[in-house]
């Protein structure tokens, strides 16, 4: 690999402006970042976690393979669009190996405004899709989400790239032979439901991961019966009676001990095609 050397004096009172200057610059954008990566607000990572469950960036720390790296997409999405904070848009996308196979990653955070999908939530979704579509990697989702941001849905649905795009998306991966792989790890409501339904392969955890288009409360109010989330649309009722589950876990992490396995033996045909390989090429320097 040639070497191109720099005419740039780094002596120069001119270089050592600039460089303070983007340094600064550089040590605001950590800071925000540090800020985003840290998810909602306290006391919904505190109820998140006193639910049992893993917080989002845990599972997908769990999900990739150990010492694997994460290349993560858009991590300032919605960053001060709207009025309320939603880091990161409510949304973990990126590219890492699962079972030493590439896979594009999409997991709802549940600690940012119930892992609802925003416009712009929605943007970033489709985003990772076509990334996964243009690069021939199988998709996994970890979902944990109550749908659309209902304040905002005449923003949601209104497009061309718009919340059902997701669905037309994954129909489109799954026949060119890329897995759509869903682990149900919490809510999955409403036009979310369809993700797991719409996948090749669902893992679903008992006593916590739901879906349905409506919850007990509209049930209730819709009917007038009163029913519980695991009997509309739990665990059981799905991995045993209506078939949208394949895998029902116990728990975060043997969901996605489920998920690496399915990872570990699909997509193999996909991977040499592609021509990714375990042994990589460090860079001459780093990033």
């Amino acid at each position: 690999m040639k070497v191109f050397k720099s005419r740039i004096d780094t002596e120069s009172e001119e270089f050592k402006i600039n460089s303070l200057h983007h340094r600064n610059l550089s040590n605001e954008l950590k800071k925000e970042l540090e800020r985003i990566i840290s998810g909602g607000k306290e006391s919904s990572k505190l109820l998140h976690q006193s639910r049992g469950k893993l917080l989002p960036r845990e599972r997908v720390n769990q999900l990739l393979d150990p010492g694997s790296p994460f290349l993560e997409f858009s991590q300032m999405a919605a960053f001060g669009l709207y009025e309320n904070e939603v880091p990161s848009a409510g949304i973990i996308c990126g590219l890492g190996r699962v079972g030493g196979t590439e896979a594009v990653i999409l997991a709802n955070d549940a600690t940012v405004k119930g892992g609802t999908y925003y416009p712009m939530t929605v943007k970033k979704h489709l985003r990772a899709q076509e990334i996964a579509m243009e690069n021939r990697l199988p998709c996994i989702y970890l979902v944990d989400s109550g749908g659309a941001f209902l304040p905002l849905q005449d923003e949601v649905f209104p497009d061309r790239d718009h919340f059902g795009r997701i669905f037309y998306n994954q129909a489109r991966l799954s026949s060119e032979g890329l897995s759509q792989i869903a682990v149900v790890l919490g809510s999955c409501t409403a036009g979310g439901a369809y993700v797991p339904a719409m996948c090749d392969e669902t893992v679903i955890v008992e006593n916590q991961g739901t879906i349905f288009l409506g919850g007990p409360p509209l049930v209730k109010a819709a009917t007038g019966m009163e029913v519980s989330s695991e009997e509309l649309g739990g665990g059981e009722v799905h991995a045993r009676i209506s078939g949208v589950a394949d895998h029902l876990a116990r728990n975060d992490a043997h969901a996605l001990e489920i998920t690496r396995n399915i990872l570990s033996v699909t997509n193999q045909s996909i991977q040499k095609a592609n021509g990714f390989s375990s042994e990589i090429q460090e860079p001459l320097y780093p990033a």
